[in-house]
């Protein structure tokens, strides 16, 4: 292999720059802070060795985009790219069509009913029911001040990290997943109709399984 002056590289010179072996991940989501600022978190937790083999872009797009986008920036790496959209129950109207939707075009979602403040409570050992975004929003907050003793904030850009610091993502995977799979027992085949539910867990526990094998079997 030869520089452009003509001088032949080294092999300690050449490119180590490998394919992500581990996932490219297209995330896109309806807000500029919330969901951003965790997800974003959760890609500085994954450790450097694994930098360049578990790679998370996240982006934000209209909710009524988040569909398109995010297969059309899937589309810019087509051999690896697995496209997500993130976002929450609230006030969206047509939430059910918009994930029926990324099913059928092959994108993967990871909603919350009320809002993803329902699986940062997972966190911290419950999921209470809340019919609304406003009450969920409220609840966390009370909880979060009185295990943190800090106020909640949406803009918070260490938000992930002090979810795992002051309370147990295992267990949060295994409260989601229990709750989950309580709605669909109980014959609850829509999303709106779940709650309190969520799926960002099954992105999360996948991306977290993923450095955790790899780094036990290299």
């Amino acid at each position: 292999m030869e520089k452009r002056n003509g001088i032949r590289k080294t092999r300690g010179q050449k490119s180590n720059r490998k394919p992500p072996n581990l996932g490219y991940y297209i995330i896109v989501t309806d807000t500029k802070e919330t969901e951003a600022n965790y997800i974003n978190g959760l890609r500085n937790s994954i450790p450097k060795e694994f930098q360049e083999r578990l790679i998370i872009k996240v982006s934000k797009a209209k909710i009524s985009d988040l569909v398109d986008e995010s297969i059309n920036l899937a589309a810019m790496h087509p051999q690896y790219a697995e496209p997500w959209i993130i976002f929450d129950r609230d006030k969206v109207e047509n939430f059910d069509n918009i994930i029926k939707g990324a099913n059928k075009r092959n994108v993967k979602t990871g909603w919350s009913n009320p809002c993803i403040e329902m699986w940062f409570c997972a966190y911290f050992g419950a999921m209470p029911v809340y019919e609304d975004s406003v009450h969920c929003l409220d609840g966390f907050k009370a909880k979060y001040l009185s295990v943190t003793k800090q106020k909640y904030e949406k803009s918070d850009t260490d938000i992930y990290s002090k979810l795992c610091r002051f309370g147990d993502e295992k267990n949060a995977f295994l409260l989601a997943t229990q709750k989950y799979n309580e709605h669909i027992k109980d014959g609850k085949s829509k999303p709106s109709e779940m709650f309190p539910a969520t799926t960002v867990h099954i992105l999360v526990q996948e991306i977290k399984d993923k450095t955790s094998a790899f780094n036990k079997f290299n």
